[in-house]
């Protein structure tokens, strides 16, 4: 079953929870944030906006020198789950039977139980054939040892297929994105979430950068989910936002961008919540299969409600949004 299948019948098991809960009564008298919550997001964005920026430099800098490891999606070659019988697995052992078999770069990693292994191998010169011949070489190797659980073998030519079709599907969804907010809201806001989700989409690339965690097919997933859910919980608060402005005209900007986001602070914090609870069930019961895609939508959720607090709505100052309010004051206000 595919990693965003799993991520959507979790959520909506918890959606059924949810409304048999509400059915029952139970529901309405819960209440996360209070009605009277006042968070001075704007006076934040001293510090938040810097930070931001900080941190996206910091993750383009670990792309260009720690750089991604590229799975066997990406690379080609072989890679190979095995379960120990007889207790905990014994790499040493294991990576000294292998060695003597002069397939080149090889990889054993512990995943999971001590009895999990990953085997990854380098591609072979000779296509499918090799890559076959090495498996059958493997498996004679560690005899009946182990348990084989999953066996992938990726060609050259896939693998540049699949590199290809990665990056083209990332450049489509963002360029649709781009496309859905000129229409959806006037130039300010469009620019403000176009800066807030590949705000994400870096970030989320330098923690794969950072933990080395295998980047997959998968991994395209999870950026594209996060996308997703970032524009999605970046123009829920630009709707608000637009709301207020028509509503409250003279209200200075930075008090009525932290009027909206007080409003919408409830149904953040319940959606990102779900969300969170839903992947992090995933991420301690799910299979090691999923796991790429799981952790990067872990970081990516926190990082999607973030940025549409702190990124989306500070930016909308700084792009010119204002009232008749902010331009009454302007000349004697000295913290915008």
């Amino acid at each position: 079953m595919a990693a965003s299948t799993l991520v959507f019948a979790a959520l909506g098991l918890i959606a059924l929870v949810l409304c048999i809960l509400w059915i029952w009564g139970v529901l309405p008298q819960l209440r996360l944030i209070p009605d009277d919550t006042n968070l001075p997001f704007m006076r934040w964005r001293r510090i938040t906006l810097p930070l931001s920026g900080a941190l996206s430099l910091l993750a383009i800098g670990l792309f260009f020198t720690a750089g991604l490891n590229f799975g066997i999606d990406f690379r080609g070659g072989t890679l190979i789950e095995v379960q120990s019988k007889a207790g905990p697995a014994d790499l040493s052992k294991m990576r000294a039977a292998i060695e003597q078999l002069n397939l080149g770069d090889v990889q054993l990693q512990q995943f999971g139980a001590p009895t999990d292994v990953l085997i990854r191998v380098a591609q072979q010169p000779g296509g499918e054939e090799a890559q076959q011949a090495a498996v059958a070489k493997i498996r004679s190797a560690l005899a009946d040892s182990v348990d084989y659980r999953r066996v992938e073998v990726v060609g050259p030519r896939v693998s540049g297929e699949l590199v290809r079709g990665g990056v083209l599907g990332v450049l489509v969804a963002v360029f649709g994105i781009l496309i859905y907010l000129w229409f959806r809201f006037e130039w300010q806001f469009s620019v403000g979430a176009t800066i807030a989700t590949l705000h994400d989409v870096v970030l989320t690339i330098g923690f794969y950068s950072l933990t080395q965690v295998d980047f997959d097919l998968s991994s395209v997933a999870a950026i594209l989910t996060i996308m997703g859910y970032s524009v999605n919980d970046t123009v829920v608060i630009y709707d608000r936002i637009r709301e207020m402005l028509r509503r409250y005209k003279r209200m200075p900007i930075d008090q009525l961008l932290d009027l909206s986001m007080n409003a919408t602070l409830s149904r953040t914090i319940i959606t990102s919540s779900t969300t969170f609870l839903a992947t992090l069930g995933l991420f301690f019961f799910g299979p090691a299969v999923i796991q790429s895609f799981v952790q990067a939508m872990l970081f990516g959720i926190i990082v999607g409600v973030y940025s549409s607090a702190f990124i989306a709505a500070p930016l909308l100052i700084y792009l010119g949004v204002k009232t008749q309010g902010t331009e009454a004051r302007a000349p004697t206000r000295e913290h915008v």
